[in-house]
């Protein structure tokens, strides 16, 4: 292997990432109650993925949260470059990197950092805002997101690029790729794949999202991808497919040592603790309330949750 890899969690970090699951659901159900809407359903199945995800990679401590700068012009002369990687902490040769490819889980990844010390509660106080960095769609600037990944798929390749860099410099860290099962309809996925495979880029870890859903309804009726397990192995990618809300088996099967670039799909619940959202079943992208009524009913379940917490 490019790094060291530990393949388990003891006791006490799998109970801290379930409770940082826990928040990380409830954070985001809070802020999508404030704001009249928002992406829940990725809170539902993503939360123990990215605890996970946070838990085992080995990223440089930050002193204290930040609080996000806001955007005041494009970089260039006169402009700092800001990169939302820099709350991932300093970046060395034997420091994991974490690529998030699904920028419209932006709110799910501010909630992570939230629970992780890595980014300020109140930088939500500016989502979604003209001049703020805290986006609804995560672009490079965007706390937690060290790219901008414009069409989905995207970050594959730029994680791609990054480890096969980390390679060729003799770097240990992995590079940890966060992403959506819609992403494998798309045909930039695949051209990295193929490239990931070719290079052997073994320090890239990915880790999946499969929610069986995207904006316009069941992946299996808008453009089946499975059995998506064989597709990547043919590709030349080592693949785990395992219950995407356990963190134990996840980090077990995200940090397995296996020679080749490796997939992690987890097979979630995009109503996991929200289960009121059946109600909208199967179309579950993004939740935008019809009325007061409706509105009432989404409180309602979330004081349930808070008082069950």
């Amino acid at each position: 292997m490019t790094g060291q890899l530990d393949t388990s969690l003891s006791r006490e970090e799998i109970t801290s990432a379930t409770v940082m699951a826990e928040n990380i659901r409830f954070r985001v159900f809070e802020h999508v109650m404030a704001n009249n809407g928002g992406y829940l359903s990725q809170a539902c199945s993503a939360s123990e993925l990215l605890a996970t995800l946070y838990t085992v990679a080995n990223l440089a401590p930050l002193a204290t949260p930040k609080v996000p700068e806001p955007f005041t012009r494009v970089p260039g002369k006169g402009a700092a470059y800001l990169n939302g990687g820099d709350f991932h902490g300093e970046v060395g040769p034997d420091r994991d990197r974490i690529v998030v490819s699904p920028a419209h889980y932006a709110l799910v990844v501010y909630a992570a950092l939230i629970e992780t010390g890595r980014l300020e509660a109140s930088a939500l106080d500016q989502f979604n805002k003209d001049g703020s960095t805290v986006e609804m769609i995560g672009a490079e600037h965007s706390p937690g997101f060290e790219s901008t990944t414009g069409s989905l798929a995207q970050a594959l390749s730029t994680a791609g690029g990054i480890a096969l860099g980390r390679r060729l410099k003799g770097e240990t860290g992995q590079v940890y790729v966060f992403m959506s099962d819609g992403e494998f309809q798309e045909g930039q996925t695949w051209e990295a794949l193929q490239a990931l495979a070719f290079h052997n880029l073994d320090n890239v870890r990915v880790i999946v999202d499969v929610n069986r859903g995207q904006c316009d309804g069941p992946m299996s009726e808008v453009m089946n991808i499975e059995p998506l397990s064989l597709r990547i192995r043919a590709f030349g990618c080592s693949v785990d497919s395992v219950q995407g809300h356990d963190i134990s088996t996840l980090a077990t099967a995200l940090t397995r040592p296996t020679g080749k670039p490796h997939f992690v799909l987890a097979y979630t619940d995009p109503v996991r603790g929200v289960p009121i959202l059946n109600e909208r079943a199967p179309n579950l992208h993004y939740l935008r309330f019809t009325g007061e009524e409706e509105r009432q009913r989404y409180a309602d379940a979330f004081a349930q949750m808070e008082v069950s917490r």
